[in-house]
């Protein structure tokens, strides 16, 4: 059945809108984009919606009690909740670097989790 959805694109700044007619997973046209990125877009939100998980980490011993962390890659949006439950059962000992990799091949996805900042250790006062 032939469907024409309208997505806001994110690929970049513009913040294009995009309208994608589609059979099911097959794209007929796409219209709206202002760049290729745009087109790539708007593919993968009608066949495969992904995306970078930005979330924290517990850490034990560190300046503060959570880190943020994100993937390395786009992930399928339907494993957000199982990603999301096994980054919560992870704590990491500090120091942590930023780039440092927390979790490796999250969910069999070749995405890693990494920290984003630095996390020194507590100070003992």
């Amino acid at each position: 059945m032939l469907e024409k959805q309208t997505i806001t694109c994110v690929a970049c700044p513009k913040g294009c809108e995009v309208t994608v007619e589609h059979d099911g997973d097959e794209i007929i046209d796409i219209m709206g984009n202002a760049c290729p990125q745009g087109a790539d877009y708007a593919k993968e939100e009608i066949v495969a919606k992904t995306r970078i998980l930005p979330t924290t980490v517990r850490v034990k011993n560190g300046a503060l009690p959570l880190c943020p962390v994100k993937t390395t890659k786009q992930i399928p949006l339907e494993l957000m909740d199982k990603a999301m439950a096994k980054i919560g059962e992870k704590e990491i000992e500090a120091p942590l670097k930023m780039g440092q990799i927390i979790i490796e091949n999250l969910l069999d996805t070749e995405a890693n989790v990494v920290a984003t900042r630095d996390l020194p250790k507590k100070i003992n006062a």
